[in-house]
């Protein structure tokens, strides 16, 4: 059976140019109770940014917009949110707003073509399980009219981070963990991998943040910035991942990537301490940003370190704005702005 590495398609680098950014709409007043109202704001400071219009004519600069929606009275809220971003809307149902980890993966291949990559999806381990989820990646891939290529076995969008050149890293904490592929050892899962995204060699970390709902999302801890540059974070002083974030670092500095180069680690503020209302422990994350074709959204959390963090990953993308936006009530919900968007790369990039 054809599969993404026998048809020669891989999944490119972020930073790479996209022709659009798949998010879906807030919605749902249940799972967000009382904070619907300021994730929606969130998400429409995050849109504006990766839309960036033009100070003087107003028209949108970035990437298009491809926003889920899930009936008629969500699409009007955020078509108003939304307004004069370009935004496109589909009638899509989903369980909540994380894309990265329930839309496909888009890869790109031989002469300018694009496809889509779905696998299963279980609710992080059965920890979250929401009607639909399980057909979002199916649907989207469908209204990208790509083709699309199907794995039987459990990913998340948000649990690998590519350099587009054939390095993949990932953590054992996810893709390991009896709750997603109990079949699969590391080997099985490299396998599959290479099979489905084109990548060549899969770097490891052991595991991600304290309460993270993932089991070690790598888009929460470590993310490359350029071939052969990753990025990730130096603890503050009251940061309780600070054993963890200093392992992740000392690892990550003793890999090589496909190319056979050294990686060159780059570490940026942490935010500390951020707590919710109950006094528990969030995942906060500033490599959590999305990187899109003129800007890169930052998530920030209230922390004193924000800004530091900010003008640290601003160095790392010298031809783009970095933007920090406020991405606390999202973290509430599970996650921040690369977990509620997904790249769909420009053919040929």
């Amino acid at each position: 059976m054809p599969t993404p590495l026998s048809d020669g398609f891989i999944q490119p680098a972020e930073w790479q140019p996209h022709s659009a950014c798949w998010l879906a709409w807030p919605s749902d007043a249940e799972l967000w109770q009382g904070d619907l109202p300021k994730a929606q704001a969130e998400f429409a400071g995050l849109c504006r940014t990766i839309a960036d219009p033009d100070p003087q004519s107003g028209l949108p600069r970035g990437e298009y917009l491809e926003i889920l929606v899930p009936d008629a009275e969500a699409e009007r809220t955020a078509r108003l949110a939304l307004e004069g971003l370009g935004a496109r809307f589909h009638r899509i149902r989903f369980g909540d707003i994380w894309v990265r980890d329930t839309a496909p993966i888009f890869l790109t291949g031989p002469c300018r073509a694009l496809a889509a990559v779905r696998f299963a999806f279980n609710g992080w381990g059965g920890k979250y399980v929401l009607d639909y989820d399980t057909e979002v990646a199916a649907a989207v891939a469908a209204t990208a009219d790509l083709p699309t290529y199907s794995f039987p076995w459990v990913l998340e969008g948000g649990s690998v981070e590519v350099d587009g050149e054939g390095t993949c890293l990932t953590t054992r904490q996810c893709l390991l963990n009896p709750n997603r592929n109990p079949g699969m050892n590391s080997e099985a899962i490299e396998r599959g991998l290479k099979e489905a995204l084109g990548v060549r060699k899969v770097l490891w970390l052991d595991k991600g943040l304290i309460n993270d709902h993932t089991d070690g999302h790598i888009d929460t801890i470590a993310r490359f910035a350029a071939p052969g540059i990753v990025v990730c974070m130096q603890a503050a002083s009251d940061d309780p991942n600070a054993p963890v974030l200093d392992n992740i670092a000392a690892t990550l500095a003793g890999f090589t990537d496909a190319a056979g180069r050294p990686l060159a680690v780059v570490r940026v503020p942490s935010p500390g301490r951020v707590v919710d209302d109950n006094g528990e422990v969030m995942p906060a994350s500033y490599v959590n940003f999305y990187i899109a074709n003129r800007t890169v959204a930052v998530p920030t959390y209230g922390s004193p370190h924000d800004a530091a963090a900010v003008s640290a990953i601003a160095a790392l993308f010298p031809g783009r704005r970095t933007v920090g936006l406020p991405a606390r009530t999202i973290l509430l919900g599970g996650g921040a702005f690369h977990c509620i968007t997904q790249q769909q790369p420009e053919a040929g990039s």
